[in-house]
């Protein structure tokens, strides 16, 4: 380019901002909207694409972009045109959040005149008055005439709406356009407010065998805009963002029930995330909470667990009596692969388990948290404690031992677990110790399995309404 078209280029733009008082501002409001796309991230944020039919003049234009989020990060927003992108040049953008209220309007007039009607109570006659606005920190402070009134009653009355106070978030741009003609404009920014998670509901079957699992994302809306007709999709994963420096549930089943049969969400890989896609537009409003289905799956196989886990710390000292009544927790798993009805990638939620009792009624039995999972992974969700299964658990005997180098421990002990089955039928409780240092089981009445360097499991069988006692002895080395 040369100088001299340099030189024409900003005297036009000089121009175009310097006539801006004189033009009209074109306004666009969901009215125009052709099409809206939202992808919500798990960490309260959100993606807008707010697509719109406008028709501009040719050359410079003061455009109001209405009904945007309230919570816009303006520094995100990106204006342009999809069908006349030659000659679309965006020359400033303001974001207007100051909303209209009357507290509002009266700061924009502080030094201002205004005028007040008030109504005689006696004769029901209306008095007008011209009054200047001086305060309105913590109340209202006018003057009128030689008087000075504290927040006076009546009916306040303005000449004019301030241009920066706007009746809903607007995004305000100064743009040139090359055509007179209607053009696709897309606004796409980053949003807070808007947030989603999933939650999932599952059914045991009687045998504690198989689940119904029932997933959905729970969405809320607190952007202070409503996105109508929108395509949503979601990002499950923990996508890095540069932090600023500091300056009920009878409702959960009902849904089960109502929902078994809706369409789940497309899922596919995103870089390092995944992303999920409603397979309809919906409509998210402010300050609403939507649920829509996520996943359903029928009869998973489970596999349920009681466990009884150890401590590290009684392996260096005596301790004798260790407890008493010990909880025992219970555990279901079942395993995220397509021959169970899953296979797919579920995001991070609560799991919300129940079971039918011998009235048919589905009753909670507990809840957990699940990680990001991906198919064919193991998901893992503790229930609770057993109250018919307990434990007792002492150490028999400790000493310590001498090691073959120097500065180095050897202790030897000895311990005793006494499991309590209260129930009219067998069970099987998985005993874990978490044993330091390297060790070594000397003596053992059930067998072990080392399932980890420093972990031995003991699968324990105890027959109905019975008990059964495990007896070992380890040796540990430091």
């Amino acid at each position: 380019m040369n100088y001299s078209s340099i030189i024409s280029t900003i005297s036009f733009c000089c121009f175009s901002i310097a006539t801006n008082a004189q033009i009209i501002e074109k306004k666009t409001s969901i009215d125009d909207q052709t099409k809206m796309s939202i992808t919500i991230y798990n960490n309260d944020l959100a993606l807008i694409k707010d697509q719109r039919k406008v028709t501009l003049n040719q050359g410079f234009n003061h455009l109001a972009f209405r009904g945007v989020s309230a919570k816009m990060k303006p520094e995100t927003a990106m204006l342009r045109s999809l069908s006349h992108g030659k000659g679309f040049n965006v020359l400033e953008q303001n974001f207007d959040y100051d909303l209209l209220t009357p507290n509002k309007l009266l700061d924009k007039y502080l030094g201002k005149q205004i005028h007040i009607t008030t109504t005689n109570p006696a004769t029901g006659k209306q008095k007008t008055e011209k009054a200047t606005v001086l305060s309105t920190h913590q109340g209202v402070v006018l003057k009128m005439g030689n008087r000075i009134k504290t927040n006076p009653s009546g009916q306040f009355i303005f000449d004019n709406i301030p241009e920066n106070l706007r009746d809903q978030p607007t995004l305000v741009t100064q743009l040139n356009s090359a055509t007179s003609r209607t053009q696709q404009l897309e606004l796409s920014y980053l949003t807070g407010g808007l947030s989603w998670k999933a939650d999932y509901v599952a059914e045991l079957n009687a045998t504690d065998t198989k689940l119904d699992l029932l997933g959905w994302v729970t969405l809320n809306n607190r952007s202070g805009a409503a996105y109508k007709n929108a395509k949503l999709q979601l990002v499950a994963g923990d996508v890095n963002r540069v932090k600023k420096q500091r300056s009920p549930r009878s409702q959960e089943m009902y849904s089960f029930a109502m929902a078994a049969d809706a369409n789940p969400m497309s899922e596919e890989s995103l870089f390092e995330y995944h992303l999920y896609g409603l397979n309809r537009s919906t409509d998210i409003l402010n300050k609403q909470t939507k649920q829509v289905s996520l996943l359903s799956a029928h009869s998973i196989p489970v596999n349920k667990e009681l466990v009884l886990n150890g401590s590290q710390y009684y392996y260096s000292s005596r301790q004798g009596q260790i407890g008493q009544k010990l909880k025992v927790g219970v555990f279901i798993q079942l395993e995220n692969k397509k021959a169970t009805g899953l296979g797919m990638p579920i995001p991070k939620g609560i799991v919300r388990v129940y079971k039918k009792d011998s009235q048919d009624n589905a009753q909670f039995i507990g809840e957990d948290n699940i990680d990001h999972t991906q198919k064919n992974e193991t998901i893992r969700l503790k229930l609770g404690n057993a109250f018919d299964v307990t434990a007792n658990k002492k150490q028999t005997d400790f000493s310590k031992r001498n090691h073959i180098l120097p500065g180095k421990h050897s202790f030897e002990s000895a311990f005793q677990i006494e499991l309590n089955n209260a129930k009219p039928e067998a069970v099987t409780v998985i005993v874990r110790e978490p044993i330091p240092g390297d060790w070594e089981i000397l003596q053992e009445s059930h067998t072990h399995k080392k399932i980890a360097a420093s972990t031995a499991e003991w699968k324990v069988k105890i027959p109905a309404e019975s008990k059964t006692v495990l007896d070992y002895r380890v040796l540990v080395q430091y």
